[in-house]
C-alpha cells in the first residue's frame, strides 16, 4: 500500500495509527462477510460512542496537540492551483457545513444538540430498545427540521465541481442529504441519512415521510427508525469502505466544517495525508488535526470560502 515519501511530515506514531485503522477494517469486513452471512461481533470495533459534549477518546483518537498552528487567511491563490492541478479531490464535510443552512450542530456551546440532550439516552440503540417513544419524538423533530431547510451555495458549488470533474467524491458525517439535493452524486454518508427509514425488525425501507405522517410501524409490526448510525452501532460498511478507498486515492483532501472529534471518521484526512495528499481544513474553530494540514482557514463561512475559490479558479 502506498505511503507518503515524506514521512517526516507526520509523527512516527501516525504510521502505527494508520496500520491499526486498516487492521480494524479488515477484521470488521471479515466478520461481516464470513460464510456470506452477517454476524454480530461481541465487541464491535468501529462504533460511535456517546460522550456528551466531549470528543471521542477511543484507541484510534489522535493524541491532542499542544498548540495548533496559526491559520492561513490568504491561501486563495494556492488553493486555485491545487484545485486545478489535483487529479483526485475528495471533500469531507461535517456539521459546520449544515449549520450554514440553518440546522443546529451537535457540540457547539450554546446551541449544540448534545449540549441540550444526552445522546446516550436519546440517540442510541438503548434508547430505541427501551425508550422508543422519546426516541421517535426526537427523530421525528429532526426529520421535520431537515425538511424546513435547503442546501446553501457551498453545497451547490461542490455539486458543480463534481459535474466539472474537479471533485471526485464527498465523504460526509451529515445525515441531512443536502449534498444529494444540491446535485452531488458520489457521496459516502458515513452516519447514514434522515431521508430514509427502515424497519428495525425486517429491514424494509421506507421514505422519511412516514415519520412526517406519524406512521411509526412497519407492516410486519416492527418499529420504523431513521437509516442513520446510532450511538453504539457500527458504521455502514459500504460507505466506510468507499470512504477509505477514496481517501487513499486522494491527492487533495478538503475538510469543511468538521471538528474532527469523532472516530473513526476523523481518520480519513490522516489516511489521505499519509498517502501524499494535500490537506486543507476549513472550520470555524481550531481542530487537533490542524498541525497536519497544508492550509487552515478559521472563522469564515464555508460557502463564502468556496465561492471565493470558485471565482478565482479560472
Amino acid at each position: 500500500m502506498k505511503r507518503n515519501q515524506n514521512d517526516a511530515q507526520i509523527p512516527i506514531n501516525m504510521n502505527l495509527l494508520y496500520e491499526q485503522l486498516l487492521k480494524a477494517v479488515d477484521i470488521v469486513i471479515h466478520a461481516i462477510n464470513q460464510n456470506g452471512e452477517t454476524i454480530v461481533l461481541n465487541k464491535p470495533i468501529l462504533t460511535i460512542k456517546a460522550k456528551k459534549s466531549q470528543p471521542s477518546t477511543t484507541p484510534f483518537r489522535l493524541l491532542k496537540t499542544e498548540k495548533s498552528p496559526e491559520p492561513w487567511q490568504g491561501g486563495t491563490t494556492v488553493m486555485k492551483n491545487w484545485l486545478n492541478d489535483a487529479n483526485h479531490t475528495v471533500v469531507f464535510t461535517g456539521a459546520g457545513m449544515s449549520t450554514e443552512s440553518g440546522l443546529p450542530d451537535f457540540r457547539s456551546v450554546n446551541q449544540g444538540l448534545w449540549n441540550q440532550q444526552d445522546p446516550g439516552k436519546i440517540a442510541s440503540t438503548e434508547a430505541l430498545n427501551y425508550n422508543v417513544d422519546e426516541f421517535i419524538d426526537f427523530y421525528r423533530t429532526r426529520v421535520l427540521n431537515v425538511k424546513d431547510y435547503k442546501p446553501h451555495k457551498g453545497h451547490r458549488i461542490l455539486a458543480d465541481w463534481e459535474n466539472q470533474g474537479l471533485v471526485q467524491s464527498i465523504i460526509t458525517q451529515n445525515v441531512d442529504g443536502f449534498h444529494q439535493k444540491a446535485g452531488s452524486e458520489n457521496v459516502s454518508e458515513l452516519h447514514g441519512t434522515l431521508q430514509k427509514l427502515h424497519c428495525q425488525s425486517c429491514g424494509k425501507e421506507y421514505k422519511s415521510e412516514e415519520y412526517v405522517n406519524q406512521e411509526y410501524h412497519c407492516e410486519c409490526g416492527g418499529i420504523l427508525r431513521p437509516s442513520i448510525t446510532l450511538f453504539g452501532e457500527m458504521l455502514p460498511q459500504d460507505a466506510f469502505q468507499l470512504a477509505l478507498a477514496e481517501s487513499e486515492k486522494a491527492d487533495l483532501f478538503i475538510v469543511l466544517g468538521s471538528s474532527l472529534s469523532v472516530t473513526p471518521a476523523n481518520q480519513f484526512p490522516l489516511i489521505a495525508k499519509q498517502n501524499g495528499a494535500k490537506l486543507v481544513i476549513v472550520n470555524r474553530d481550531a481542530t487537533d488535526f490542524d498541525q497536519y494540514a497544508d492550509d487552515v482557514i478559521h472563522s469564515r463561512e464555508i460557502g463564502d470560502v468556496l465561492e471565493e475559490w470558485n471565482n478565482l479558479r479560472f
